[in-house]
C-alpha cells in the first residue's frame, strides 16, 4: 500500500510540474542562474555630472557622463603606468584634488566590513605607481584633505606617509589588547563602520579612536581541515581563533580619542565627556574647520551627542544632543552628514524618521520635511540651492520613492513608478541613476534629471524576465489581516502554479522579524533568499503555499510600531507569527494542521520562540543560525533593545532555552561552527536544553562556516535540508 501511495504521489507531482513550468533547481538558485543584472561601482565625482567606474577587466578606472553614459576619459590605466604593476585591482580612492589615487589589490577579509589589502599610490601627473608601504598589508588608507599625506593602519597601529617618508604614529597596538584607528568587532558589526580615523580639514592633524579591549572577555572558535577550501594545517588537530567579543552585560572596550600634529609629532587626548561605559561610534572631519566632530552615546543608547573638538588642545564643546525614548536607532548614527556650513541629522523624535538641519553651532534651523512616513535614506544636501534629496516610504511601508524637499519645505516626488526606488545622484545633483523593481519584476535602471524627467534607460532585465517565463512563476500577492489583539499586519503569499481553491495546501511561513527590519516589501529583493524569491517559488513548485508577514517591531511604520518590542525581544514578535498561522488556518484552501515556519538569525530566534509560544500551531520548523539567549549576544545590539541582563532579567528570560519544554513541532537546527556573529554556543546550549526537556530534533552543523553559511556546495546543501524537512514533515 505504501508503495502504491508513493507511486501515485510521484505521478501527481509530475503532472503538477507540467502545469507549473520547468522545474527550478536548487543548484541553479545557489549558482546564481537567476541573479538579476545590477549596476555597481558607480562613484560620482564631486561637483560634476560625471562618475568613475572600474572596467570589467579590472585594469582601468574610466570616467563617464551621467547624462549620456558615454566615456569622457580614463583616470587610470594599469597598462599605461610607470613603476610597479599588479595584475589587476578591485578598488580605489581619489584624492580631493584629483591628483592622486589609491589602488587596492589582494583583499583579505577580516570581519563583515574590515579587510587588509596591498595598496598602491598613483600620481596622475607623472603616471607613477608605487606601493603605499613596504611593511606589509594595510587597512583603511585615508587621504588627508590637502592630498599631501595618507594615514593607514597596520597591526592595530597608525602610520602616516607622504609618499616618501613613513612615520609610525602609535606604538601600543596589539591584537586582542589595543586597537588604533579601526573599530573593534562589536563597533564594526553594530555601529556599521570600519574606519575610525579623521583628518582635520586643513590636513595638519590626524585624529583617531583608540580601543582598549584588554578587559573584554575572549571568545574562541575552532577551525578544522574542512573542504572548499581545505585547511591542511588543521588536518589532525583543530586550530583556534580567539577574539574579543563583549556579550550583553559584560565589559566593552574602553574608548578614547586622540590627535597627532604633523608639524611636531605632538599627541593630545581629547577631553570629550563620556560615561565610563559609554560609546564613541564616530569621529569625523569638520569641513571648513581645523577641528573635528566626535560622536558619543551612553550605554543605553538613548542619547547621542556631537562634540566640536580642537586637535591642538583636546578641548571639546557640545554641539548637538539627540535624546529620544527607548533608543536612538543605528540609522541615525550612520545618517548624520557633516557639511561645510551645516549638520544634517535624521531623527524619529516626532514618531517618524525625518531630516533636521542644524547650523555648525548646533542651532536647529529647520525640519527639512515632515509627515506620517519614515525617511529611509539620505542622498545629499545641495548647499547652493537648499534642496535635500532623500528616499522615503511615503506611499506605503512596503514601497520606496525618491524625493526632493526645497528650502521652503515643499516635497516633490522624483521617481514615477510604484515599487522600490533607490537613487545614486551625480556630484552636482543634476542627475540621478534610479534603480526600480517591484516584487514581481527585476531591476530597471533609468537616468533622471533632478526635476524627475527621464533622460534614458540604462539597463533592464528583459532577458531574465523571458528566462523566468518558462518556470511558471505565479508572482507574490500582498495581503493584510488583523490579529486577535487588533494589530494590522502586512504580508505576501506565493501559491503553486496549479492552485485550486477547493484544495487544502500546506503552508511554509518565512520571516526575519528583527527590530526595524522588513521582509514584506515591493522589491525584487523580496523573498527568503533574495533573487526574486526563487527559493520560495521552488517550494511552491513542491506544492506549498509560502507566506511572509512582518510583525510588530519591523520597520517603516513609525517609532511606536518599531519600538514596541523594547525590553522584551521575541514576545510580541512570536505572538504575531502564531496569530498569522491561526489566520492562515482559517482560510478555506489552507490545511491548518500542516503549517511550518523558518528563519535565519533573528528569524531563527523567532522561529524557536514561535514554536514554543504555547499555542501549538506549527507542525515543523527550521531555525538557521539562531540566537537562543540574548545573554550570549553582543552588548551594542542586545542592550540597544534590552538594556543589560542585570537591569532587565525578566526580559532576558524570554528566550528559546527557557521555553524548551514548550517546543512543539518537528525541529531542524542549522548552524555554522565558525560563526563569529551568532556563536555556535547558542545552538549547543539550546540543543542541550531540548535533550533535557526530552524533545526530539535534528541538528546540522557546518564546518568552518560563518553566519552566512556558504562556500563550496554548502548553501545548496543547506537549502536542500530546509526544503526536504518541510516535504517530509508537512
Amino acid at each position: 500500500m505504501k508503495r502504491i501511495i508513493l507511486m501515485c504521489a510521484v505521478l501527481l507531482s509530475a503532472a503538477t510540474q507540467l502545469l507549473a513550468g520547468e522545474p527550478i533547481s536548487l543548484k541553479d538558485i545557489t549558482k546564481g542562474e537567476f541573479a538579476a543584472k545590477r549596476i555597481s561601482g558607480i562613484n560620482p565625482l564631486s561637483g560634476t555630472a560625471e562618475y568613475a567606474q572600474i572596467s570589467s577587466d579590472g585594469k582601468k578606472i574610466v570616467k563617464y557622463s551621467f547624462k549620456t553614459g558615454k566615456e569622457t576619459g580614463v583616470i587610470f590605466d594599469l597598462d599605461n603606468v610607470r613603476g610597479e604593476k599588479p595584475e589587476s585591482f578591485t578598488g580605489y580612492q581619489i584624492s580631493s584634488d584629483g591628483q592622486y589615487l589609491l589602488i587596492q589589490t589582494d583583499v583579505r577579509p577580516v570581519y563583515r566590513r574590515s579587510f587588509t589589502a596591498d595598496f598602491y599610490v598613483y600620481s596622475v601627473r607623472d603616471k607613477m605607481l608605487k606601493r603605499l608601504s613596504a611593511g606589509g598589508p594595510q587597512q583603511i588608507p585615508t587621504f588627508s584633505p590637502d592630498s599631501r599625506h595618507i594615514a593607514f593602519v597596520r597591526n592595530n597601529n597608525i602610520f602616516i606617509t607622504d609618499g616618501t617618508t613613513e612615520r609610525q604614529v602609535t606604538h601600543d597596538g596589539e591584537f586582542n589588547k589595543v586597537i588604533n584607528g579601526i573599530p573593534d568587532w562589536v563597533y564594526e558589526e553594530e555601529f556599521g563602520f570600519n574606519n575610525a580615523l579623521a583628518w582635520s580639514a586643513d590636513g595638519k592633524s590626524l585624529s583617531w579612536i583608540r580601543f582598549d579591549e584588554s578587559a573584554v572577555k575572549t571568545f574562541s572558535l575552532q577551525s578544522y581541515k574542512g573542504a572548499s577550501p581545505v585547511r591542511s594545517q588543521y588536518e589532525v588537530y583543530p586550530g583556534e581563533y580567539s577574539y574579543k567579543y563583549p556579550k550583553a552585560g559584560e565589559d566593552n572596550s574602553k574608548v578614547s580619542v586622540w590627535s597627532y600634529r604633523l608639524a611636531d609629532g605632538r599627541t593630545v587626548q581629547y577631553q570629550v565627556p563620556l560615561d565610563a561605559d559609554g560609546y564613541i561610534p564616530r569621529v569625523k572631519t569638520a569641513e571648513g574647520s581645523d577641528g573635528i566632530i566626535i560622536y558619543t552615546m551612553n550605554r543605553h543608547q538613548d542619547e547621542l551627542n556631537l562634540y566640536k573638538a580642537n586637535p591642538a588642545t583636546g578641548a571639546c564643546s557640545l554641539v548637538i544632543r539627540e535624546s529620544v525614548p527607548k533608543y536612538v536607532k543605528e540609522e541615525v548614527v550612520e545618517g548624520i552628514s557633516i557639511l561645510k556650513d551645516y549638520i544634517l541629522l535624521p531623527s524619529d523624535r516626532d514618531g517618524h524618521m525625518h531630516l533636521y538641519l542644524y547650523g555648525r553651532d548646533g542651532k536647529l534651523l529647520r525640519q527639512l520635511e515632515k509627515g506620517d512616513y519614515d525617511v529611509t535614506a539620505f542622498y545629499g544636501y545641495d548647499e547652493k540651492t537648499g534642496n535635500v534629496y532623500f528616499q522615503a516610504a511615503k506611499e506605503s511601508p512596503m514601497q520606496r520613492e525618491v524625493y526632493v524637499a526645497d528650502k521652503n519645505g515643499r516635497v516633490r516626488r522624483l521617481s514615477p513608478a510604484s515599487g522600490w526606488n533607490n537613487a545614486n545622484f551625480s556630484g552636482d545633483f543634476r542627475y540621478f541613476l534610479n534603480s526600480w523593481s517591484d516584487r514581481n519584476h527585476p531591476y530597471v535602471y533609468t537616468l533622471y534629471d533632478n526635476q524627475g524627467k527621464a533622460v534614458r534607460e540604462v539597463l533592464n532585465n528583459d532577458e531574465l524576465v523571458q528566462k523566468l517565463g518558462k518556470y511558471g512563476l505565479t508572482g507574490k500577492d500582498f495581503f493584510r489581516f488583523r490579529t486577535s489583539e487588533g494589530v494590522e499586519l502586512n504580508g505576501w503569499m506565493v501559491k503553486p502554479a496549479d492552485f485550486d481553491a477547493s484544495r487544502k495546501y500546506p503552508v511554509i511561513m518565512f520571516q526575519y522579524s528583527g527590530p526595524g527590519s522588513q521582509q514584506v516589501v515591493d522589491s525584487w529583493n523580496v523573498g527568503s533568499m533574495g533573487n526574486g524569491g526563487m527559493f520560495d517559488y521552488y517550494l511552491a513548485q513542491k506544492g506549498f503555499i509560502v507566506v511572509c508577514v512582518d510583525g510588530r517591531g519591523t520597520g517603516a511604520r513609525g517609532a511606536d510600531f518599531e519600538k514596541c518590542t523594547y525590553l522584551r525581544l521575541g514576545d510580541l514578535e512570536s505572538k504575531d507569527q502564531v496569530e498569522t498561522a491561526i489566520w492562515l488556518g482559517s482560510l478555506p484552501y489552507v490545511d491548518a494542521k500542516r503549517i511550518g515556519m523558518w528563519g535565519w538569525s533573528f528569524g531563527g530566534f523567532n522561529t524557536l520562540m514561535s514554536l514554543s509560544e504555547g499555542r501549538a500551531v506549527f507542525k515543523a520548523g527550521v531555525a538557521v543560525a539562531p540566537p537562543t539567549n540574548w545573554r550570549y549576544y553582543d552588548t551594542v545590539y542586545t542592550e540597544r533593545y534590552m538594556r543589560t541582563p542585570q537591569e532587565n532579567p525578566d526580559g532576558y528570560a524570554i528566550n528559546p532555552i527557557e521555553r524548551a519544554g514548550k517546543q512543539s513541532g518537528r525541529l531542524l537546527l542549522c548552524h555554522g561552527i565558525a560563526d563569529d556573529n551568532v556563536h555556535p554556543q547558542n545552538v549547543f546550549e539550546y540543543s542541550e536544553a531540548l535533550v533535557q526537556a526530552d524533545k526530539d530534533f535534528k541538528e546540522n552543523l557546518y564546518v568552518n562556516r560563518n553566519h552566512s553559511i556558504h562556500g563550496g556546495n554548502t548553501r545548496n546543501h543547506l537549502l536542500r535540508q530546509i526544503s526536504e524537512w518541510f516535504i517530509e514533515n508537512l
